[in-house]
This record gives C-alpha cells, structure tokens and sequence, in this order.
C-alpha cells in the first residue's frame, strides 16, 4: 500500500494519505489572535486541507486538540461545538501543552477517513 504525502518539507508533510485515512500535520490560526480566531482559522485550514484529498469534516474520526492555557476550553468548545456537523462528532482528546511559539493558544490534529 502506498503513502501519499502532500505539501512536504524536510520537518513534515501537510496531508499523509494511507489506506483511506488521512493524517493531518497540526493547525492552527493566526499568532496572537484570541482562541475564538485561532480556532476558527485551524478549523477552516482543517476544512481545506480535507477537500484536498477528497473527504470532509464528517469524516473525521479523531481529533487531539492543544491548548496552551485549558481556561480557554470553553471559549475554543464554543467555536468547535458550532462548526462540528451534526450526528459527526469525533473521538476527542484535549489537553494542555506548551505550543511551539508563545502567541499560539489552539492547535488541532486530525485524522480523517476519505469516502468510499
């Protein structure tokens, strides 16, 4: 079975495309914007980054969701409980971690299916 890897550099590739599965690279928004932005961006780049290889956030079948602070859980839930779609909520862990740059407050990882 092949790997397809998309967007690649020498640290990482955007989208890894295997089996039917698609593993994205984390996202996230603007640096220093507030977590409603922040969300809302990595959520659209989630949103682009599936379109790309054919599937969609009703597809997704896991996310790991980082936040720098977890008293910005409820303010990153409000965005993230409005853009899952209905009946397609994923298996979901979040935590706190300290983010690769200080001005990041939100960073998402998924893996999603591509539809048959």
């Amino acid at each position: 079975m092949s790997i397809k890897r998309i967007n690649t550099g020498t640290r990482m590739s955007e989208i890894v495309v295997h089996n039917g599965t698609v593993y994205l690279a984390g996202q996230v928004g603007e640096l220093n914007a507030s977590v409603t932005d922040q969300t809302r961006q990595a959520l659209g780049e989630v949103e682009r980054l599936l379109a790309e290889v054919g599937s969609s956030p009703k597809h997704i079948l896991q996310t790991v969701i980082w936040l720098a602070d977890m008293n910005d859980f409820e303010e990153m839930n409000a965005v993230w409980d409005a853009w899952v779609p209905a009946g397609h909520a994923p298996a979901r862990a979040c935590g706190e971690a300290r983010l690769a740059l200080p001005g990041y407050r939100v960073e998402l990882i998924v893996t999603a299916a591509i539809p048959a």
